[in-house]
């Protein structure tokens, strides 16, 4: 059985590729790792960051490798925070703080935003592809919701009728950016095995 190997520590997106590969592959994570693999997101754009964690992954290992890099868009923000989501206004800063300060600055202005992830893949032989996946939507008027994470709570998805941080994880992840990217590159996968 192949091994694909995944850039992250992450047990639930470690789930979420197996569901999606339904078990024809065996999944290793960062964890599985005998040494510990410092990876620099220094790229500019999440096909670059996806691309220098799936790099280092495969030279680590010698197997192919797979990693994300994700995001949200703002349009009015000049399609910030981008790449730099996680660490817009500091990594430490609650998402709270983020979250108010993303709706005060599109007040007035073009809500439309969108969650961004792209899956960077490299196989066995150094073959390189990625696959960008969205999740469509607006930023709210207020936080609104519990669930989720991040920028959920601010994100309106119109199918939905409210923001992913007020639907549950199986809902909001069978639409989600990532399951979309996921989507291509399991099709692609499966086509050449």
């Amino acid at each position: 059985m192949e091994t694909i190997w995944i850039a992250t520590g992450n047990e639930h997106k470690k789930e979420e590729f197996q569901q999606m590969l339904q078990g024809q592959a065996e999944i290793k994570t960062l964890k599985d790792l005998d040494t510990k693999l410092d990876i620099d997101e220094t790229g500019t754009t999440f096909e670059e960051n996806a691309l220098i964690k799936a790099r280092a992954l495969h030279a680590a290992t010698g197997q192919p490798a797979i990693a994300d890099d994700s995001g949200l868009e703002v349009d009015a923000m000049d399609k910030g925070p981008g790449v730099y989501s996680s660490r817009f206004m500091g990594e430490d800063t609650d998402y709270k703080i983020k979250n108010q300060a993303i709706i005060d600055a599109v007040e007035g202005k073009d809500r439309t935003a969108r969650f961004v992830c792209v899956i960077a893949w490299i196989d066995q032989d150094g073959n390189e592809r990625v696959y960008r996946g969205t999740m469509e939507g607006e930023i709210y008027t207020e936080i609104l919701g519990e669930n989720g994470f991040g920028y959920d709570p601010i994100f309106y998805f119109p199918p939905f009728k409210t923001t992913n941080g007020n639907v549950s994880a199986e809902q909001k992840n069978s639409c989600s950016h990532r399951h979309n990217a996921l989507v291509q590159f399991v099709k692609e996968w499966k086509e050449n095995r």
